[in-house]
């Protein structure tokens, strides 16, 4: 008899992304963005994971986790305009072969914020044949999902559109290197961030929507995308505010999971909107490395309300975590994170899985400092060290969440006042 709430097959794991951890991803867009940033805000050979990857997984698997999701680069695949690197697919089909002998449901994401440096410089995503070519890429990448169980399209498009509206208002890319983490405040006050480009969220979600189709028709996965989950809330009187808002940040994005198979939900913190939109974050020695509030009650906020506007598509929760370099700390968020989202699996929320941000204390796009991972990498050797919360997380996964069962729970809304 199952005594948890989560069902049977649920999977509990951890999520990587190639720019971030593979290194050396000289053929993307990203790679020469980086070029105008200083030494220590390159990802260089980040984590090494395109030659270590085997030992990456094999460290998750012996901590008792089921599942990893991890990417696949389009510019190792595609690094000229119709080149296809066969070497690029093999690479891809080992790792995918890796996790399917070690007992690991890969979860494999198609697109995570980087693209070929020769799309970007065709004028990327507004590009007439933007969606075309994505579409094309998707069919090459179709041919090594074999025994893929679940694919993600695009990671986070709403952040993704967000920062093609930075670089356009900063006109050069010297400039948008003084802006360019989608992850890391960076110092920005959130209210002034923009909201996502809207014609390349409409490119986006007419991207997804092509390879959508294409990998029903030629996979057997379960297909969808993750968007980030904000967990907004209104100060009184900007009700009407947090509707305009939340519906450009990532409701729009929701509604278009309703045809897919699942959605993945990314949650770090919550926020409120006021009259003029996002609030920054207050200043508080609670705050995140990230610079985001302590808030782990909001992956429950998050999970309620994609089910609200999915109308109940199958959600797997494909990131939440911490940047903290206390273990006790990320311990301590994430069985607080697991307990909200017990309870609002109690509740009917139809949650397939957790996979935990990251795996590793990987590259946070311009910045080294915040560490999310499970494991700590060493910068020069390249040693992983799994932290105490890699086995804290195997040992949840081991018993299946049953422990989160009649300990309490979280309401479906912010904390009102509440900093962590």
């Amino acid at each position: 008899m199952n005594d948890s709430d989560f069902p049977p097959g649920f999977l509990w794991g951890a999520s990587t992304s190639g720019h971030q951890t593979e290194g050396n991803n000289i053929a993307s867009d990203w790679w020469a963005q980086e070029a105008a940033m200083p030494d220590e805000g390159r990802s260089g050979d980040a984590c090494d994971s395109f030659h270590r990857y085997d030992e990456d997984m094999r460290l998750l698997a012996a901590a008792g986790l089921s599942s990893y999701r991890f990417g696949i680069e389009w510019s190792r695949i595609e690094p000229r305009q119709g080149m296809i690197s066969r070497a690029g697919l093999a690479h891809y089909r080992r790792m995918i072969d890796t996790a399917l002998e070690l007992g690991l449901v890969p979860v494999v994401t198609l697109h995570h914020f980087t693209s070929p440096q020769w799309f970007a410089q065709a004028g990327g995503w507004m590009h007439p044949d933007a969606v075309s070519w994505f579409a094309a890429y998707i069919e090459t990448v179709s041919t090594i999902l074999d025994g893929v169980e679940w694919v993600v399209t695009i990671n986070e498009p709403n952040m993704l559109a967000m920062m093609v509206t930075i670089r356009e208002l900063l006109g050069d890319p010297e400039k948008a290197a003084q802006w360019h983490s989608p992850t890391v405040e960076n110092g920005v006050a959130q209210e002034m961030l923009p909201l996502p480009n809207e014609r390349v969220s409409d490119r986006l979600i007419d991207a997804h929507r092509a390879a959508v189709a294409t990998l029903r028709s030629r996979t057997t996965a379960q297909v969808g995308w993750s968007v980030a989950n904000r967990a907004l809330d209104a100060r009184p009187g900007a009700e009407a505010r947090l509707e305009e808002v939340r519906y450009v940040w990532e409701d729009r994005f929701l509604e278009v999971s309703r045809d897919d198979d699942f959605v993945g939900v990314q949650s770090y913190s919550a926020a409120w909107v006021n009259q003029l939109g996002v609030e920054a974050t207050e200043p508080s020695p609670d705050n995140t490395l990230a610079g985001v509030a302590y808030r782990p009650d909001a992956l429950g906020i998050a999970v309620r309300h994609t089910a609200e506007v999915t109308g109940g598509v199958p959600i797997l929760v494909t990131e939440n975590g911490i940047a903290t370099h206390d273990d006790a700390r990320r311990i301590a968020y994430t069985e607080e994170a697991l307990r909200h989202l017990a309870s609002s699996v109690r509740e009917g929320v139809d949650v397939r899985g957790y996979l935990h941000w990251s795996l590793l204390d990987n590259y946070e796009w311009g910045h080294w400092g915040p560490t999310f991972g499970l494991i700590a990498v060493d910068r020069a050797t390249f040693a992983r060290t799994p932290k105490p919360s890699l086995a804290w997380l195997g040992e949840v996964a081991a018993r299946g969440g049953s422990h989160f069962r009649d300990e309490g729970g979280a309401s479906g809304t912010l904390i009102k006042g509440a900093t962590r």
